[in-house]
């Protein structure tokens, strides 16, 4: 039987109070990507006779490309780390027997871990985890906000690419249940259970349904949180995972374990936008900052604002920044305030000074000093999601984009008068127009065009070149 949600607690206050302060972390070079720790043959995704596609959701969503080296991936992730990882929870109607297995992303690839139960929901369950050590190297203690962030990119990426169909999500799954569906251990205990391997914290949930639209009053992770875990194979021992972890990575783990203390999960249906296709999923990337300078045309900024206002009924409320001639910040309602609040983004987000010239800025905001744990987790999951559909919608627009993750000092309620550490900003997605057409090339010359003689040579007795 799961907890309710405890109310705010000073730990969690200090904990988001430090994200949001001007405190540099100290950090560590690159850490490269450990090695696949879940053993057992891979199998193929795209079997016959499956009514969910999982070969082609994961390959537009999670998987990496080998021809990147795995860095360069469909979905977006703070430092290009990729800390989220996939379970799936197979059931009838999948190309894949039914059972539990594990994602890899390089291989893409499936890896069996054990059985399924009698009552298995039909469709696939994919339980999102995150391992946070290499985050937490690169970005210390600003790193838990960003691997919610993270995993909610992670999910609005598989919810686009499951989509259309039936899909369902939610982000406020009891933590428990999800590693009990995913037969996981929690992270108190995973270093007893499995010593020498690194803890994944599961933080959400997505149901994949082969029948449409799944039925509203069934909970697909009950049958599987119910099923033992015994029977479930364990991660493959690292070298270099049996380490005492640092103080941060320690309370990292153990704050988002304490954020998915949770009651019932809520599912909501995921909807893709109509311009989106699959062409879109596959070819979407974050440009570089230095591309990121046109203004959007107005008609295509409303669209894409009005998609991350309306991705997730109970996320974070979101503006816009924008500069030119009538700068301000626009919600989709109408005008907030007026002014070019674009160099004071760039000074919040970690002195990131092309902020200062970017095309318009979105911004997720809400969050207080003193919310809940439920009210965090929630929003930065939310956020990220939004912030997922809001760039694909943006690329099949031609418009490019870039997420900004880390916010510093970034009390938009304060700034517009309001009472202080009330209203936060938490996410952001920097838009630009899109890239200027090459020029035309030069006519075909006339026929009756003379030739002009080539340049005589030069005193050096070489010919002249254009």
């Amino acid at each position: 039987m799961t907890q309710a949600p405890p109310a705010a607690s000073a730990p969690l206050r200090r904990a988001l109070a430090e994200a949001r302060s001007p405190r540099v972390p100290r950090t560590v070079p690159y850490v490269p990507e450990r090695a696949f720790p879940w053993g057992g043959p891979g199998l193929p995704l795209d079997g016959p006779g499956g009514a969910v596609d999982l070969d082609r959701a994961l390959r537009l969503s999670l998987a990496a490309p080998r021809e990147a080296g795995g860095r360069l991936r469909p979905v977006p992730s703070a430092g290009a780390l990729h800390p989220v990882r996939a379970h799936l929870l197979i059931g009838p109607g999948c190309s894949l027997p039914p059972g539990r297995y594990a994602y890899d992303p390089r291989t893409h690839r499936a890896h069996p871990r054990g059985p399924a139960p009698a009552g298995a929901p039909p469709g696939a369950v994919a339980v999102l985890t995150v391992v946070a050590s290499r985050t937490v190297a690169h970005y210390g203690h600003r790193a838990w906000p960003l691997l919610l962030l993270d995993a909610g990119h992670a999910a609005a990426a598989l919810a686009l690419a499951a989509a259309p169909g039936g899909v369902r999500v939610s982000l406020d799954a009891d933590g428990a249940e999800l590693a009990a569906a995913a037969g996981l251990p929690r992270a108190a205990e995973w270093e007893a259970r499995w010593p020498g391997t690194e803890p994944e914290l599961p933080l959400v949930a997505l149901w994949l349904s082969p029948g449409g639209t799944p039925a509203r009053e069934r909970d697909p992770l009950a049958a599987w949180s119910a099923h033992p875990r015994s029977r479930t194979a364990a991660p493959l021992p690292q070298p270099d995972a049996g380490t005492a972890p640092t103080g941060e990575l320690t309370s990292t783990q153990s704050l988002l374990d304490h954020l998915t203390r949770a009651s019932r999960p809520t599912w909501h249906p995921a909807h893709r936008p109509a311009p989106v296709t699959d062409d879109t999923l596959r070819t979407r990337r974050s440009a570089d900052p230095a591309d990121l300078t046109g203004p959007p045309a107005p008609e295509l900024l409303a669209q894409v604002l009005a998609t991350a206002h309306t991705a997730r009924p109970d996320g974070p409320a979101w503006v816009v920044a924008v500069g030119g001639d009538t700068p301000g910040l626009r919600t989709p309602a109408g005008p907030l305030a007026s002014g070019d609040a674009r160099p004071t983004l760039a000074r919040w987000a970690a002195g990131q000074r092309w902020i200062g010239t970017a095309g318009a800025v979105l911004l997720a905001h809400g969050c207080p000093a003193d919310a809940p744990p439920a009210l965090v987790r929630g929003s930065h999951l939310a956020a990220g999601y939004a912030a997922g559909a809001a760039q694909a919608h943006a690329t099949a627009l031609g418009l490019r984009s870039r997420p900004i993750g880390s916010w510093q000092q970034a009390d938009l309620g304060a700034a517009l008068g309001d009472a202080p550490g009330q209203d936060w900003i938490i996410h952001g997605l920097a838009l630009a127009a899109p890239p200027a057409p090459p020029a035309p090339p030069a006519p075909p010359e006339s026929p009756h065009q003379r030739t002009p003689h080539p340049a005589p040579p030069t005193s050096s007795g070489k010919e002249e070149r254009p």
